[in-house]
């Protein structure tokens, strides 16, 4: 790994975040490729890290518990796309979570006939590629680099006490 500071590491890690989320919305808003709902959770760890990231870097408190805390949650970032992949791959059968909209909200006959016609995206359906790559198998990657960057960026802070 390069030996930059940490705070460079977190910056770079914001900006691939951010840019993951603009593309995430560019190519549904953009192109039509509509999400399942497994690649709609995907997105919350990038939202999360940006803010965290952002606290970091305004707060200047708490540094060592806020890293630990984005590892975790790209760790849960790797587990959701490892599953969703193995989704896409016939390697897990497709949970009930990916076809439900909102259990929230009373649903009347209407509305269910009405969401019964509509076509609902598969999370097994890989309905975009990068380079051959599904935008799930792109994330296992980056959560993957995201979880031993800041783990080493913990490490440091742990020797440098």
């Amino acid at each position: 790994m390069f030996n930059l500071k940490a705070e460079t590491y977190l910056k770079i890690i914001f900006l691939i975040s951010f840019f993951a989320l603009i593309s995430a919305y560019f190519i549904e808003y953009i192109l039509g490729h509509q999400p399942c709902n497994l690649c709609l959770i995907e997105r919350i760890p990038y939202v999360l890290s940006m803010i965290i990231i952002m606290a970091i870097f305004l707060i200047q408190r708490n540094k060592k518990f806020l890293i630990l805390l984005l590892i975790l949650i790209f760790i849960f970032s790797f587990v959701i796309s490892f599953y969703h992949y193995g989704i896409e791959q016939g390697f897990f059968q497709e949970s009930s979570l990916c076809g439900v909209k909102n259990l929230t909200e009373n649903i009347t006959k209407e509305d269910l006939l009405k969401e019964l016609s509509e076509k609902t995206v598969s999370c097994k359906d890989v309905t975009f590629k990068i380079f051959g790559l599904s935008l799930t198998s792109i994330n296992i990657v980056l959560s993957l680099l995201f979880i031993i960057t800041l783990f080493k960026i913990y490490i440091k802070y742990e020797t440098n006490k």
